[in-house]
Order: C-alpha cells, then sequence, then structure tokens
C-alpha cells in the first residue's frame, strides 16, 4: 500500500507550529521538547525525499520539452 502524500506545504505548516510551540514559552516540558524535535526532524527528512522528488519531476519534463523542439 502506497503511503499517501502529504503536500509540501502542508508539511511545512506542521514544521512552522513546531517552532512556533518552542517560541511561545520559555519554560516547555524537556520531554515534550524532544518529541517535537524528533517529529520535525523526520518532517525534514520526508521534505527532503519530496523536493528531490518534485525537482526530477521538473528535470524530466525539461528533457521531453527539449526533445520535442
Amino acid at each position: 500500500m502506497q503511503e499517501k502524500k502529504v503536500s509540501i506545504q502542508a508539511q511545512l505548516k506542521d514544521l512552522e507550529n513546531i517552532a512556533t510551540w518552542f517560541e511561545k514559552d520559555d519554560a516547555f516540558d524537556v520531554e515534550e521538547g524532544l518529541r517535537k524535535v524528533k517529529e520535525g526532524a523526520e518532517l525534514v527528512k520526508k521534505l527532503k525525499t519530496r523536493l528531490k522528488e518534485v525537482e526530477n519531476e521538473f528535470r524530466e519534463l525539461e528533457v521531453e520539452m527539449t526533445e520535442e523542439e
């Protein structure tokens, strides 16, 4: 079963929410902070993968368009 692709925009919003959580209060729960850091790291990893996929799709389109000329 293929994992549903979450939009890049949605993942960026999730990262923004994590950053906002850290900025809202100087006295945050350390364990919750660790969970948020792990969540953010996983989001960054997924975003890098997805962005690479999108870059490859653009390159494929560029090659196709060049070949048609």
